[in-house]
């Protein structure tokens, strides 16, 4: 995959998103009709990698209504050198109020 001549690097942070976050859609239940609802977040690294980094992502922490079931999902798409898009995912009538996650990128 990577030679291994290559020294690693290694970046890490923390991402926060919620109700006060411009155009969060996940706080309201969706209609019937409605299928999965997403937020991305758009993580850019402070140094580019030389090629797409292996990343990591976490959950650390969520505020989630309590009346329906928590349904939640957090993944690392679009990678790149330069960073990649944490996406947050929800469904049916469940309410997110916040989501908190740690990401690890780890490549040459």
């Amino acid at each position: 995959m990577y030679p291994a001549a290559l020294p690693w690097k290694v970046l890490s942070s923390r991402i926060s998103a919620g109700i006060l976050t411009p155009d969060w859609p996940l706080g309201e239940p969706a209609k019937i009709t409605d299928g999965a609802r997403t937020f991305c977040v758009d993580v850019v690294f402070d140094s580019p990698f030389s090629s797409p980094p292996v990343v990591h992502l976490g959950l650390t922490g969520f505020d989630i209504d309590q009346r329906d079931s928590a349904r939640l999902t957090v993944k690392a798409e679009n990678i790149t050198d330069y960073g990649f898009q944490a996406v947050i995912s929800t469904w049916a009538a469940t309410r997110v109020y916040a989501v908190e996650m740690d990401w690890l990128a780890i490549g040459p």
